[in-house]
């Protein structure tokens, strides 16, 4: 959850939400987490790698990013 609310700290609210009742915005903002995580730990990676896994943990990160906007916004979203 609080990788999702350090992205959007406007919702708050409805991060808390729909984390108390839906799985899949749980398992999306675990996966974000993840990929921080991943993208943070990359600078310790060979030279020879590091830029390329950066940009791929940064380009996974945006994707879930925009996964918990869409599911955000959505007013259908449980």
């Amino acid at each position: 959850m609080a990788a999702a609310l350090r992205r959007f700290p406007e919702s708050a609210f409805r991060i808390r939400q729909l984390m108390l009742g839906n799985e899949a915005f749980k398992e999306l903002c675990s996966d974000l987490a993840a990929a921080e995580r991943a993208l943070e730990d990359a600078q310790h990676l060979p030279v020879n790698i590091r830029e390329k896994r950066r940009d791929e943990f940064a380009e996974m990160a945006d994707s879930l990013a925009k996964e918990i906007a869409e599911a955000l916004g959505s007013k259908g979203y449980p």
